[in-house]
């Protein structure tokens, strides 16, 4: 499907599975869904660091409960400041502030009926570079602007969409 077309696809057409465009939508929107619920259990994972890998000692194990109730284990305190913890936790939010916004704007595009090619690639240039974004910030901390490219990618890519969905429909105003 393209702009060139003298006559406008219906709804029905643009979001069903025959429709390149949406199903590449739909898959790379199922990544993202996947990696933001992989990063709660990212979080678990980082509370009980080295107590699971039993890979030091245990004085250097970490079990860290931000809720009284979860205190299940000896000699443990509620705890907040956990910079391992609290780094998954500011990118899991980072996740839900940029990849939420995109989906929605991703939707709206698709109704643009762009270019397959160009919407295809612009969906998995921002979900790669979402991936990327939680493994130089949240598993593996990688020093800027590593970081700064793969937040900026998506977001361009979102202001992009943004622009065209804003100029196409401009003249309804």
């Amino acid at each position: 499907m393209s702009t060139n077309s003298s006559q406008t696809p219906s709804a029905q057409e643009l979001y069903n599975l025959d429709n390149p465009i949406f199903c590449c939508y739909v898959f790379w929107a199922t990544v993202l869904v996947a990696k933001m619920l992989l990063m709660s259990t990212l979080t678990a994972v980082q509370r009980f660091r080295y107590k699971l890998l039993g890979l030091l000692p245990l004085g250097l194990r970490r079990k860290i409960f931000p809720n009284q109730e979860d205190l299940f284990f000896k000699n443990t305190e509620v705890q907040f400041n956990d910079p391992h913890v609290e780094r998954v936790r500011r990118a899991h939010r980072n996740d839900m502030e940029n990849i939420l916004p995109y989906f929605i704007m991703a939707l709206i595009y698709i109704s643009t009926n762009p270019d397959a090619t160009v919407a295809c690639n612009l969906f998995r240039v921002a979900s790669v570079a979402r991936l990327v974004h939680t493994l130089v910030y949240a598993v593996y901390p990688v020093p800027q602007p590593a970081r700064l490219i793969a937040f900026a990618s998506m977001q361009l890519i979102t202001y992009y969409m943004a622009a065209v969905v804003a100029l196409r429909t401009l003249r309804f105003i």
